[in-house]
């Protein structure tokens, strides 16, 4: 039998990690299993390329970032569109069968879930695995690729508080998240953060200030500002993300950081500066607990295969790696609960989310 294996959308550490867990299970239990890799996820599948992959591949890419499929992103919402004499769904399925694969195995995030879940019902055979440093994949406690991320926003997090105590200042720090808060959340936490904005919690400037602006009062000498990239201001919550972001592109902002920042400066006093941590995030080698997790669900996701079971995506719950149905997950997301216990927690230690809870 033939299986094919891509990664789609964004890179994160732990993709190399899940790929050598399915190629490394079905190459030594299941007879006759033919892989195939198929490059720069749905985009390689659209034009119909791929390569062999052996065994010999996956022997050193545990620890690898990246991908050695490479990626690509392809908007779910082009996959139905009429274009050159027919859709990129419908070049797919077609690629697919001409590849003649048996089972597809699709790495990546929500958007990547959500054509996945069209691919199945088109009558491809495709089982997903859940990545994204965003975490915020419905259904699974956690995505690969997450933890590393916390780990590397939270020490830069905490490189760049040295100097916001060397030179009594107020930082804000940006970190990656656009629908969903729980990189930042959780990096600020580990990090030790005064203050953290997410996108779940709309926050106001002048609760922002009142609080950075009492610490000043109190003696305090530096503060912290953890910033997710979709983080918005009471006063945006109404808006469709459409319409924020043509209001602020008319302001030349694509985010509200560097705004913030001069506006904190300006009313407390205090200097402050910004940074952006970027893709930084999203590089490097996976951190022992997402080596473990992307063996644990590779050997899952080639075991459902092995079995017959698609059209399902992988998961964990309470510890126990287990799956979904793609119907069930697709175009549905997880977000930080503002009543939950991370956010009960961290407030109940000072921890400001910009509003006046």
């Amino acid at each position: 039998m033939r299986y094919g294996i891509l990664t789609s959308g964004g890179d994160c550490a732990g993709l190399n990690a899940v790929i050598r867990a399915i190629g490394m299970y079905l190459t030594r239990n299941v007879k006759n299993a033919e892989l195939i890799g198929i490059p720069e996820g749905y985009g390689g599948l659209i034009r119909g390329e791929s390569f062999p992959l052996k065994a010999a591949d996956f022997e050193s890419i545990l620890d690898e970032g990246g991908t050695i499929l490479k990626t690509s992103r392809q908007p779910f919402k082009k996959m139905t569109v009429p274009e050159d004499g027919g859709t990129r769904l419908a070049k797919m399925v077609a690629n697919y069968k001409k590849m003649g694969l048996g089972c597809l195995f699709a790495l990546g995030g929500a958007g990547t879930h959500k054509t996945a879940a069209l691919l199945a019902m088109e009558g491809c055979n495709v089982i997903g695995v859940p990545k994204t440093i965003d975490n915020d994949i419905y259904g699974t406690d956690v995505t690969f690729g997450f933890q590393t991320a916390v780990e590397v926003a939270s020490e830069a997090i905490c490189r760049i508080e040295t100097t916001a105590r060397s030179h009594s200042r107020i930082m804000l720090v940006e970190v990656m998240g656009n629908k969903a808060g729980w990189l930042t959340l959780h990096a600020g936490l580990a990090a030790g953060a005064h203050m953290i904005l997410i996108p779940e919690i709309p926050f106001s400037v002048d609760a922002v200030c009142d609080f950075l602006a009492a610490r000043v009062r109190a003696g305090e000498r530096y503060s912290m500002v953890c910033v997710a990239e979709g983080a918005l201001l009471a006063s945006e919550a109404r808006f469709k993300k459409e319409d924020r972001a043509f209001v602020r592109t008319e302001l030349g902002e694509s985010t509200v950081t560097r705004h913030l920042a001069e506006v904190i400066g300006e009313r407390t006093g205090v200097e402050t500066r910004y940074s952006v941590l970027g893709y930084l995030q999203r590089g490097g080698a996976p951190c022992a607990y997402d080596r473990l997790l992307c063996t644990r669900m590779g050997i899952c996701a080639a075991r459902l295969a092995e079995r017959g079971h698609y059209g399902v995506t992988v998961a964990l719950e309470d510890d126990k790696i287990t799956f979904n149905a793609l119907a069930d997950v697709a175009g549905k997301y997880k977000f930080v609960d503002p009543d939950g216990d991370a956010v009960r927690d961290a407030r109940a230690v000072g921890v400001c989310f910009g509003d006046r809870a």
